[in-house]
């Protein structure tokens, strides 16, 4: 269907703004889930001083509680990740945490000066003490993907004792060297590709390191384009976006939120990021700590992971997991192979009442 007329146009534009209307109308929620002991919950929290929203769901409260960690910093996983893996709720307690300038906790009155790593930090042991005595636990699990596991895996170092396990999905080691390698690999697709726009452009802003973020944007561009972020192109970047706008979980609004929180979040917090090094900062972990690693992987480039895990002194253990037919979204590209090891691995071998 083409749209020429005026009228027809104008019929177009008109029921775009009447969705949009809906979308912002429409009050987010999350779907219940049947069961006495069931808990199907979107709140928001104080956390460190600043609203944040958490999304709990779980078919038993008494089963051990799941924190999942989403990426960026800024990229939300609350509206596309919960039905995902529906049989982790039926053995954790998952929750979905946006976290400080992310999604639903976007918003402008957010203090510039509390956007930096030692905030995270303590905003994350918050949530676990608030998870902790709301569920009357111990300890909990904690699982971060991409940021998420260069934050999770400094709050497990400085906080063991809260945690059975800690779960590395696509691990931060070094950025400035992963950066390095994601370019080498763009590169050498590109030509074997023959692509002469990726060519050209890569040739233009050169090997890293970048200090702005068009160039930053631009590898990036092209690292999604040659299958280094999704193996499998239905759950690349574009893709997961368009997933979320089906989520019961945000509206319009939050969509919005979500797009903003993620240039908010990595303008105020690139540099920072970008001076962490695992290999130095996090030598040992007194957790168990279980890598799982998209043998595709060129977001966070599965090579320094793989180097790191053989030099990292993990005494309570340590696990790394390959999912070859994935990238960097590994737990929406294999989610049945995620959900197993979740399971099967991890809490069959660490979960102690």
């Amino acid at each position: 269907m083409t749209i020429n007329d005026k009228h027809t146009k104008r019929a177009f534009v008109m029921s775009i703004l009447i969705l949009a209307l809906a979308f912002v109308s429409c009050a987010a929620r999350t779907q219940a889930i049947k069961g006495p002991k069931s808990i199907a919950s979107l709140e928001k929290v104080n956390i460190g001083g600043v609203e944040q929203w958490l999304l709990i769901r779980g078919y038993d409260t008494s089963n051990p509680v799941l924190l999942f960690l989403h990426g960026g910093p800024g990229v939300t996983e609350m509206p596309m990740a919960h039905d995902a893996w529906p049989e982790i709720e039926k053995k954790f307690v998952l929750v979905h945490w946006d976290q400080r300038g992310a999604g639903k906790s976007y918003h402008r009155g957010i203090p510039l000066d509390t956007m930096n790593v030692k905030q995270f930090i303590s905003d994350t042991h918050e949530v676990v003490e608030l998870l902790r005595k709301r569920f009357g636990v111990t300890k909990i699990y904690l699982v971060g993907h991409s940021w998420g596991s260069q934050l999770g895996i400094q709050v497990a170092q400085k906080y063991p004792e809260l945690f059975y396990a800690f779960v590395s999905i696509g691990q931060v080691v070094n950025p400035t060297q992963g950066e390095t390698i994601t370019y080498q690999f763009v590169m050498d697709e590109a030509v074997k590709k023959q692509n002469k726009r990726a060519i050209r452009q890569l040739k233009q802003i050169g090997p890293p390191p970048y200090y702005t973020n068009n160039k930053f944007f631009i590898l990036g561009w092209w690292m999604n384009k040659f299958g280094g972020v999704a193996y499998n192109k239905k759950h690349d970047y574009p893709h997961s976006f368009l997933r979320s706008l089906t989520s019961k979980e945000y509206n319009f609004m939050d969509l919005f939120r979500l797009y903003r929180g993620m240039l908010f979040s990595l303008k105020y917090m690139k540099d920072e990021l970008l001076t962490f090094n695992a290999f130095e900062q996090i030598p040992r972990i007194e957790v168990p700590v279980y890598f799982l690693v998209g043998r595709h992987d060129y977001n966070t480039p599965w090579i320094l992971v793989e180097k790191y895990y053989k030099i990292l002194d993990a005494p309570k253990g340590k696990t790394l997991i390959w999912f070859d037919n994935s990238a960097h979204m590994l737990p929406f590209e294999e989610p049945e192979k995620f959900s197993d090891v979740m399971i099967n691995r991890v809490l069959a071998e660490t979960y102690i009442e």
